[in-house]
């Protein structure tokens, strides 16, 4: 029995960097299908021309491959025009030994011609260029991370053992003494007029950790750190300026968000919005959600036997966000409850009133922020 054809007239594509091969795939009445290759540019030129050969050819239906981000500008030029799938590499890959650009464009068509390949979630434009800032933003904090980890390293190093007794090596207190060795390395350090009222306690520990040896060159790599971090946090302020500008048409969602337990940022909020959108009537379920954010298992089943897996790599920026908020909550602290036990009427106005007052106060943030830029 044959496959059914589900798209008579559609196209697939192979992206690169400098070029796409598309290929459409026409299936005539009697199941007889013709295939029609071309070459287009990547410039926006080229693409434009790829846009009016599929129109030209009647053809609103195509499928590409995601490679790296060579995707996203044609994707973006299709989108309006035409109703573009985006595959995953592991579902349209080609058989090894006959793989060329042509025929990896012809397999893609032929793949696609019968609904074989599932399409991957793709939120509006607008939500995209969220996404896209959220991210940015995600990656700056690594970066500051990975700084403060250099940092501390130097001070190992110089055997500067500050974190053995104060909590953080970047506060108040601790940049102080840095700042100090770096100006004078040789002199004597002052400890109690540069520390908080509370470590006074600490003195004698703190003299003992700041008896190291700053070389040249590691004093150098801090300055250089300090400065980087500095920057980095200068570059964070500005960036989430921009991203609660961008997010204020999704301030009732972000309210709607911020009711759910262990989520109380509004920069969570936001990330889950630019992640998921806000239309859910493009996961059937919850489950189907948690699967696309790779929270659940997937499934290895063999000979009636139910082998071991673990979660999926997807939703690498969306999973960690989720179990922080989950963890946040098995965490905390159960809510003081009055010495009287309220009545489920009264439970539930507090907890309506306790939602009002916060969703209120993120909207306001929002606006803030918004209103800054």
């Amino acid at each position: 029995m044959a496959l059914k054809i589900v798209y008579p007239i559609c196209c697939g594509m192979d992206v690169h960097k400098t070029f796409v091969i598309a290929c459409i795939a026409e299936t005539d009445k009697k199941g007889i299908t013709t295939y029609k290759s071309h070459r287009f540019s990547t410039y926006t030129s080229g693409l434009k021309s790829l846009l009016q050969w599929l129109l030209d050819h009647e053809c609103a239906d195509v499928c590409m491959e995601s490679t790296g981000k060579y995707w996203i500008p044609v994707f973006n030029i299709l989108e309006e025009k035409c109703k573009v799938v985006l595959a995953h590499p592991k579902y349209v890959k080609a058989i090894r030994g006959k793989k060329t650009d042509k025929k990896d464009a012809k397999w893609i068509a032929d793949l696609f011609k019968h609904d074989l390949i599932s399409g991957s979630f793709m939120p509006p434009a607008d939500v995209r260029q969220l996404r896209d800032l959220v991210r940015y933003h995600s990656k700056l904090t690594n970066m500051v991370s990975s700084e403060k980890n250099r940092f501390q390293n130097s001070l190992t190093v110089s055997n500067i053992q500050l974190a053995n007794v104060l909590t953080d090596t970047l506060g108040i207190s601790s940049m102080k003494i840095i700042n100090t060795i770096l100006a004078n390395p040789d002199g004597p350090i002052e400890l109690e007029s540069l520390i908080h009222g509370s470590l006074k306690k600490k003195l004698p520990e703190l003299s003992l950790a700041v008896d190291g040896i700053f070389s040249p060159e590691q004093a150098g790599k801090i300055r250089v750190i300090m400065n980087h971090l500095d920057n980095l946090k200068t570059r964070k302020d500005e960036l989430e300026l921009l991203i609660y500008q961008i997010a204020v048409p999704y301030s009732a969602q972000i309210d709607l968000i911020l009711t759910t337990p262990g989520i109380k940022s509004t920069l969570s909020a936001i990330k889950i919005i630019s992640e998921i959108g806000v239309n859910m009537e493009v996961f059937p379920s919850a489950k189907h959600l948690c699967s696309w954010a790779g929270l659940t298992p997937t499934n290895n089943e063999s000979a009636g036997k139910k082998k071991s897996v673990r979660v999926s790599k997807a939703g690498c920026y969306i999973k960690p966000l989720l179990v922080q908020c989950a963890t946040a909550v098995v965490k905390s602290e159960p809510p003081p409850r009055d010495s009287q036990p309220l009545s489920s009427t009264q439970e539930k106005t507090r907890s309506q009133e306790s939602n009002h007052c916060h969703r209120k106060n993120a909207s306001n943030r929002i606006v803030q922020y918004a209103e800054k830029q």
